[in-house]
C-alpha cells in the first residue's frame, strides 16, 4: 500500500474533523463532545504513528494482537495514542491485552465481560468498556440483542473493576437512504433505557456509532465517538483470509 503524505493524510483528517463539526452544528451539539478515533487496522505502525503527530490522538484496532503490537511500537518512539479496541474479542485473549486498550468498544457476551473483570481484577486495574449491541438483528453482527442486554444489564455492572461506559454498534451497509440512522437512533433508545435501569451516569457517557460512510447521520443521532478508518488512511489492503 501507499503512504499518504503528510500533506494528504492531514487534508484527510481536517475533511473528516470538517464534516463532523457540520453534522454536530446541524444536531445542535458541540462538535468537542466528539471523539475521532482513526482506525489505523491492517495499515503498519508508521500510519498510525503519522496520525498522531498530525493531532490524532485517538486511534482504533480490530484485533488485539495488532493494538498490542502497535502499542510497544509506539511506546518505544514515546508516541502514546488513545488505543481502542473495536472489534470481536476472544475471551482466551483477553490476558493478553489487559490494561492496553484506553476503552474496549466489542464486550458482546456476559462471559466476556466477566473474562475482562477477571484479569484486569488480577493486575488491580479497572477496564472502560463498551456494551456492543446488535439492534438491527443481522445474523451477520456481533452483539447483544436489545433483550438480552437489558436482561443482563444489571449483572455486567456488578463486575469488579470494570467502569461500563456506554454503547457501541454497527449499522449495516445502506441499501436505501435512512437505513443507517434509523439503527443509530434504536441505540440511542437504548442508551437512554439502560441509564434508567441503573447505569452509572459518571461512566455512562460514551455512545460509540459511525464508520467512513455513515458517521454523520450517527452524529446527528447523538454519537460521541465514530470510528474511521478509509477516510483518513485509504483503502486497505487485507491480509489473505486465514
Amino acid at each position: 500500500m501507499n503512504m499518504y503524505s503528510p500533506e494528504q493524510m492531514k487534508e484527510n483528517i481536517e475533511k473528516v474533523r470538517g464534516q463532523i463539526a457540520d453534522a454536530a452544528k446541524e444536531a445542535g451539539r458541540d462538535p468537542e463532545e466528539i471523539t475521532l478515533i482513526g482506525v489505523s487496522k491492517f495499515f503498519p505502525a508508521e500510519y498510525a504513528a503519522q496520525a498522531f503527530s498530525l493531532g490524532l490522538t485517538d486511534l482504533g484496532e480490530n484485533r488485539p494482537e495488532e493494538l498490542h503490537a502497535k502499542k510497544e511500537t509506539l511506546n518505544q518512539e514515546g508516541i502514546h495514542p488513545n488505543w481502542h479496541l473495536i472489534g470481536t474479542i476472544q475471551s482466551r485473549k483477553v490476558r493478553m491485552i489487559a490494561g492496553d486498550p484506553y476503552l474496549i468498544h466489542s464486550v458482546d457476551t456476559l462471559s466476556l465481560a466477566k473474562e475482562i473483570s477477571k484479569r484486569y481484577q488480577a493486575k488491580d486495574i479497572t477496564a472502560k468498556i463498551l456494551l456492543e449491541v446488535n439492534v438491527s438483528g443481522e445474523e451477520s453482527k456481533h452483539g447483544f440483542s436489545v433483550e438480552e442486554v437489558k436482561s443482563q444489564f444489571s449483572d455486567i455492572l456488578e463486575l469488579p473493576c470494570v467502569d461500563v461506559c456506554g454503547l457501541m454498534t454497527m449499522a449495516p451497509i445502506q441499501q436505501k437512504e435512512g437505513q443507517a440512522r434509523e439503527v443509530f437512533e434504536k441505540t440511542r433508545v437504548l442508551f437512554d433505557d439502560l441509564k434508567a435501569l441503573g447505569a452509572d451516569s459518571s461512566c455512562w457517557k460514551y455512545l460509540s456509532m459511525g464508520m467512513s460512510g455513515d458517521y454523520k447521520d450517527a452524529i446527528i443521532c447523538g454519537a460521541t465517538h465514530v470510528r474511521i478508518g478509509t477516510a483518513i488512511f485509504g483503502k486497505r489492503d487485507y491480509p489473505d483470509p486465514v
